[in-house]
């Protein structure tokens, strides 16, 4: 009886919180009891930030990692009928989930050559979520091929990139090779327009399609766009102050 109620008491728990979540994601999860979905909770905010521009539209979403297949439905509820939800995983059995609007594909996402087969056969990708295995390789391998199939306006987004400090999955505090590194990377090619040493930092294609990069805790988010070379321009009158304290005079 006593454990009736408890279930009793935490389902009306679930019920008063969720009713007041501006976050349809966050409401979706505690709420679910469909295929379950396994997320580290501050994500949540994460998602909606950068997603909701493309909800009830035509878009394509790819998530890296099935498991259950409970983030799909997710997704797939979140975006709307007009979305293409797209499912990325190593495991056969995952194929299992497949529904309306929900296609999954088969391989491992370390694979060059698969991801170029599959970035050619998807086409455009407006939403990419890298939940997959978490290892240095899967991660960055997957960045480097599946980066130019995001269309302009796309988001990148990947998850669980605490494992770049875990031994386990080839991470280290500062050690090369993890993602972190690569990001910190990329944070530079962001900014090589500015570059004054082009022998050794030279404008690339991440400086040309690089809009933002937002990180996170264990969350970065990629923003896809045609970049050019950025401009200054001044407006206004000058003003009598001296500049000599800056070494360089007015």
């Amino acid at each position: 009886m006593q454990y009736g109620k408890s279930l009793l008491y935490g389902g009306f728990f679930v019920f008063c919180y969720t009713a007041f979540m501006s976050n349809r994601l966050e409401k979706y999860f505690y709420k679910n009891k469909g295929r379950q979905i396994y997320k580290w909770v501050h994500y949540f905010d994460i998602y909606d930030r950068y997603f909701k521009q493309f909800r009830k539209r035509p878009v394509t979403v790819v998530e890296f990692g099935v498991l259950h297949g409970g983030s799909l439905q997710m997704w797939k509820k979140y975006f709307g009928r007009k979305a293409r939800i797209i499912g990325v995983d190593i495991n056969p059995g995952c194929k299992q989930f497949e529904e309306k609007q929900i296609e999954i594909f088969t391989g491992d996402q370390a694979s060059r050559s698969f991801l170029r087969k599959l970035r050619k056969e998807i086409g455009p990708i407006d939403v990419i979520i890298d939940d997959g295995g978490h290892t240095m390789k899967q991660q960055i391998t997957t960045f480097e091929e599946m980066w130019p199939a995001m269309s302009d306006g796309g988001v990148y987004l990947i998850e669980d990139l605490h494992t770049s400090y875990w031994k386990l999955y080839g991470g280290g505090y500062h050690k090369r090779g993890t993602f972190i590194e690569f990001a910190k990377d990329l944070i530079d090619q962001l900014n090589a327009w500015h570059s004054r040493d082009k022998k050794r930092f030279k404008v690339n294609k991440y400086t040309k399609s690089i809009k933002a990069i937002h990180t996170y805790s264990s969350v970065m988010v990629f923003e896809k766009a045609n970049i050019t070379r950025p401009y200054d321009e001044q407006r206004g009158h000058e003003s009598d102050i001296e500049f000599s304290y800056l070494g360089f005079s007015k």
